[in-house]
């Protein structure tokens, strides 16, 4: 008997064809990864095949893979991934893609294909750096306009590069560097014999 997943893995592969990079089944969820070249147009054929009929963006999120699990990622850093949903279908898939330049991350935008995906990726511009061609409004959405960086990026520093607090003399705020001293901080352990017995 087959599966709803193997049916699912069946139609993506019916409508993407070689343009899967890699497929991945795993806690009864499909992943395909694509070629950022050929990212719009695997989406708009997911949305559009009677197959798939992907009508819904539902997630789409940056990630950073300078340093995967425990090694030294040695793939593309920077991926976009999104979660899509058929209501048809009653099934979901999520897509990952690799932008091609670490330096410069760029992937397609897919606003013109789903609407929802516009505040999704203003938040991946916003805190991974990653822009998105043919978005027509990319600019911060979390932080601040003058902030300096992308603070979820795995090298970006944990105290962040300036900070700002309202100076009473000057009667407004203003902006300075980080003056966080860092340390080290020791958890104190206390063992008792008998903690939490009665």
């Amino acid at each position: 008997m087959t599966t709803k997943l193997e049916i699912l893995e069946a139609a993506v592969k019916n409508v993407l064809g070689a343009r899967i990079v890699e497929s991945k089944s795993a806690l009864g969820e499909l992943t395909v990864i694509v070629s950022p070249l050929d990212y719009l147009q695997v989406m708009l054929d997911l949305r559009d095949s009677v197959e798939t009929s992907f009508e819904e963006l539902i997630d789409l999120c940056g990630v950073d893979y300078s340093s995967y699990g425990n090694d030294i990622w040695d793939g593309a850093r920077f991926a976009v991934v999104t979660h899509l949903l058929s209501i048809k279908h009653n099934w979901r898939l999520r897509v990952r893609v690799f932008a091609a330049d670490d330096d410069v991350p760029v992937v397609a935008s897919l606003i013109d294909v789903w609407n929802a995906a516009n505040w999704y990726e203003r938040e991946a511009f916003d805190l991974f750096g990653i822009l998105f061609d043919g978005h027509n409004d990319l600019r911060r959405i979390l932080t601040d306009y003058g902030f300096i960086g992308h603070p979820f990026r795995k090298d970006f520093p944990v105290s962040g590069y300036v900070e700002m607090r309202y100076d009473a003399d000057q009667k407004r705020v203003v902006y300075q560097p980080v003056t966080i001293d860092p340390r080290e901080n020791t958890p104190r352990v206390i063992r008792e014999e008998n903690y939490g017995m009665k």
